[in-house]
């Protein structure tokens, strides 16, 4: 089975099992209730219909167990010292409650709980204030629910499991002519779920459960916090002393999976759905049939049947419908509906937004539409798209700013690499950004934009751009150059994207340039020449970077030329990422009177500063590197 190491490496079933051994440790610990304790026990007004059944450990507390109904088998461990939550401190104890088979570590504070059934709580767990915390005899804690990503009728369905990620999500959604692995997929999950049945739910050490109105058929992890919340069924709640997952302040979850670090609150909505590590649902946002990635967040707005990848920002009431981006890393502006998914006939149409796709305020996206091979492009403002497939990075897909009587006008303007001639701060503050404001410990991520595949996708589209089959014109469409979409292109525009795909075409290769002779300077004494670094390492970065240095620049190279030249380059990046932060400057001076008062001038910002100040340093470095070099 390709997925067998999983079952082995699970948390949750390890959790599972560390419980289940316990349990039966707990069962041999505790004892039948002597006389003098039962008379005790109904002295505080606590009641059981066969006592027989209520079993506590030696060393238990009877005084602090006060006011109970128990029913059923009931197990009690030891209750000393105290507990704390927030201004809180209670001594450990059972009050005012009903339990029904439950098993009760050491430790632990139960009071006001209307109905604790078929639990095992933690040690040192808190449970108050709560209507009803209930399991079915056997549960699988929201894990193997079929989650329909992309077409709302199915198609690209994914069986959750606690610790899912959104490669595999990915890879399972786009592997659909792949049996055998989908097979091999499908036999992990019912093995997974054989493993994790179990005949009671589980709430584990240090857990806080407070002021809720149901907990139904949920594992909770330890230190995990479940406040105030409306209801919470049929989930894993994975959570540790160091990344506390919190659902709280009128939550409704529901057979959903809760990642490591995830916060759900303020009447956020989460079902059928899993929220890996360290994302979140805000304000009202609302997830159904949906897998959100590490660091994205949710917040007013909705997403359906949707598969979002890390660090997509989703913080305005806006829609998202049918997507299936686990390349993440973009934005979702107030307003944007991107959930065009119905044809009238079934809603089963989807969108591939693409790595780093920003979405504006107010865009309505019409399905099916492909902009995969287009990452960090911007759909501006208002703009309204047709079905279409766009493959061109870095570009702007802007409304008409001319009526042309050759266009329909339901096309919208596209400028290829816009993002990279005209606002590269966008881009280079991300990668610093993204780095940053990442929270994950499981998910390896890649922070630069500029890479292999997405170098390869702009040498394509500059290809494109290029084909000298292409007669000149003053405006493109995509029949006259693949990839257009249903947008035009200028053909002033088409020239310029050409030059910013080839500057940070061959910006990627310097760059590659540089590291190796920087390593290499680092490592030995001898002249630096192109023969002593071009076979220096075997590694697929530098063989890529070293293809392009000859497609770019001719096979015969004289490395300090080379260096000059990536010199100049990044110093223009960092003059050009200063000119588009000021471009935003001198418009909000035009505008708004005390603008200056309350905005961080570009020479100011603590991005551009940085960026200069690396430069800085590349100047020395290379100064030295030179030295060495023949």
């Amino acid at each position: 089975m390709i997925f067998q190491h999983k079952l082995s490496s699970s948390e949750l079933i390890r959790s599972i099992e560390s419980v289940k051994k316990r349990s039966k440790a707990i069962e041999k610990e505790v004892k039948a209730l002597t006389k003098e304790q039962i008379d005790q026990l109904k002295k505080n007004n606590n009641y059981s219909s066969d006592w027989k059944k209520v079993k506590a450990a030696p060393s238990v507390n009877i005084e602090k167990i006060r006011n109970n109904i128990f029913s059923g088998k009931v197990f009690i461990c030891s209750n000393k010292g105290k507990s704390s939550f927030k201004e809180l401190s209670l001594e450990y104890g059972i009050y005012n409650s009903t339990l029904q088979d439950c098993v009760i570590d050491k430790d632990v504070l139960i009071k006001d709980v209307g109905l604790l059934k078929n639990y095992y709580t933690g040690a040192n767990t808190l449970l108050m204030n709560s209507m009803m915390i209930s399991a079915d005899v056997k549960t699988d804690f929201g894990n193997g629910r079929i989650i329909s990503v992309g077409m709302e009728t199915g198609g690209r369905d994914i069986a959750s499991y606690a610790e899912l990620t959104v490669e595999e999500a990915q890879k399972l959604a786009l592997s659909r002519n792949d049996k055998e692995f989908l097979k091999s997929y499908d036999a992990f999950i019912s093995e997974y779920k054989k493993k994790i049945k179990c005949e009671k739910g589980i709430i584990l050490d240090s857990a806080k459960v407070i002021n809720n109105k149901a907990v139904i058929n949920t594992f909770i992890g330890p230190h995990a916090v479940v406040s105030g919340c409306t209801l919470v069924r049929n989930c894993t709640i994975l959570s540790n002393k160091e990344e506390v997952s919190v659902l709280e302040d009128g939550v409704y979850v529901k057979d959903s999976i809760i990642q490591w670090g995830v916060e759900v609150s303020s009447m956020g909505i989460v079902d059928n759905s899993v929220l890996t590590e360290h994302s979140h649902v805000l304000r009202h946002g609302k997830v159904t049939n949906s897998i959100i990635g590490p660091n994205s967040g949710i917040a007013e707005g909705e997403v359906t049947s949707s598969l979002l990848g890390p660090f997509v920002g989703f913080h305005h009431q806006s829609l998202m419908i049918a997507a299936l981006w686990g390349e993440g890393k973009g934005n979702v502006g107030y307003g944007a509906n991107v959930g065009s998914n119905h044809t009238s006939k079934a809603p089963d149409q989807e969108i591939f937004p693409g790595e780093g796709l920003f979405f504006g305020l107010g865009v309505n996206i019409k399905f099916p539409a492909n902009f995969r091979k287009a990452p960090y492009t911007i759909i501006a403002t208002g703009v309204r798209t047709l079905p279409q497939k766009v493959e061109f990075p870095f570009s702007l897909i802007n409304t008409p700013a001319h009526i042309l009587e050759e266009v329909s006008p339901a096309y919208n303007e596209i400028i290829p690499a816009w993002i990279l001639s005209d606002n590269i701060y966008t881009i280079k503050r991300n990668e610093g950004k993204y780095i940053k404001r990442n929270k994950a410990r499981r998910t390896q991520f890649q922070f630069e934009v500029f890479r292999p595949d997405i170098i390869d996708l702009m040498i394509n589209a500059r290809a494109r751009l290029e084909d000298p089959k292409c007669i000149i014109k003053d405006i493109y469409f995509d029949k006259d150059i693949k990839g257009l979409g249903k947008n035009y292109l200028f053909e002033v525009n088409r020239i310029k994207a050409i030059d910013s795909y080839t500057f940070y075409i061959r910006y990627y290769a310097l760059k590659g340039l540089m590291k190796r002779v920087r390593e290499f300077a680092r490592t030995s004494n001898n002249r630096i020449t192109w023969n002593t670094i071009k076979d220096s390492s075997n590694e697929k970065r530098w063989q890529h970077e070293k293809n392009i240095l000859f497609l770019e620049f001719g096979e015969k190279h004289n490395i300090k030329n080379l260096l000059d030249t990536f010199l100049e380059m990044e110093t223009k990046i960092a003059l050009d990422v200063s000119l588009s932060k000021e471009k935003d400057d001198t418009r909000g001076r035009k505008i708004i009177d005390d603008y200056d008062l309350s905005h961080i001038s570009a020479k100011d910002d603590a991005f551009v500063r940085n960026m200069y100040n690396e430069l800085d340093t590349i100047k020395k470095e290379l100064a030295a590197i030179k030295k060495k070099v023949e």
